[in-house]
């Protein structure tokens, strides 16, 4: 198993740990983005003040072992994390960029400790209101959006890896029921061979139909069945 304290010559530059000081903050990424089927799932991590791990960068960037490897780590580490997913058919209602967005809220709705500022990977975000205790009133939690920060921030790193390893799961467990589309290799993004698959079987459940799914310019709204 990795280890945190691990200090290696190929290790990534250290990230930094927090970007409010002071403050308890949640890091927030999503994974799933630009997959033709299957939900987009994001995650909210926070770490503990002043930690350090010099193996966590953007997800991407690592390995499917090492980004497995480092889950464990950032669940035991962690003082709070949480995946939120928002499915195929809330998507083609609310678009991807809405889709995405909700997600990481689901997942800072489900962190057992409440954070006081959010940082989220990319550039966009919609203000995240957090009940007020024992009222009907709420309030707006800070945040802050930043270009590329799952390789600059650790809870975004964090994030990153939660959201992807938990989605590939999901593809995974999706790929027994449709192998033909080869979801266990390309977990839903849009390869050849998942369109020469939608051509030649149409489309499941779990694609999102308000996407192109033949990369064409054209939609196709027909059903596969399993055989």
């Amino acid at each position: 198993m990795l280890q945190a304290s691990v200090v290696s010559a190929k290790c990534f530059e250290m990230l930094e740990s927090c970007y409010y000081q002071g403050k308890i903050e949640a890091g927030c990424d999503e994974a799933g983005r630009g997959c033709l089927a299957g939900s987009v799932f994001a995650a909210a991590v926070i770490l503990p003040d002043g930690y350090q791990n010099e193996l966590l960068n953007d997800s991407k960037q690592l390995t499917e072992k090492k980004r497995y490897q480092l889950r464990e780590i950032i669940e035991r580490d962690a003082v709070a994390w949480a995946v939120g997913i928002v499915t195929p058919e809330e998507i083609d209602k609310i678009n991807i960029l809405n889709a995405s967005i909700l997600a990481m809220h689901r997942a800072l709705d489900q962190l057992k400790v409440r954070p006081e500022a959010i940082i989220v990977d990319g550039n966009r975000f919609k203000p995240y209101r957090q009940p007020i205790a024992n009222s009907q009133k709420s309030i707006v939690i800070p945040h802050t959006t930043i270009v590329k920060g799952d390789g600059k921030y650790l809870s975004i790193a964090a994030a990153s890896i939660l959201a992807k390893t938990y989605r590939d799961d999901y593809m995974n467990r999706l790929a027994e029921e449709y192998p033909q589309y080869d979801w266990l290799s390309n977990k839903g993004y849009p390869t050849k061979k998942h369109r020469d698959a939608i051509r030649q079987y149409g489309i499941t459940p779990y694609h999102r139909k308000t996407f192109n799914m033949l990369g064409d310019g054209q939609l196709t709204l027909e059903f596969s069945d399993k055989d």
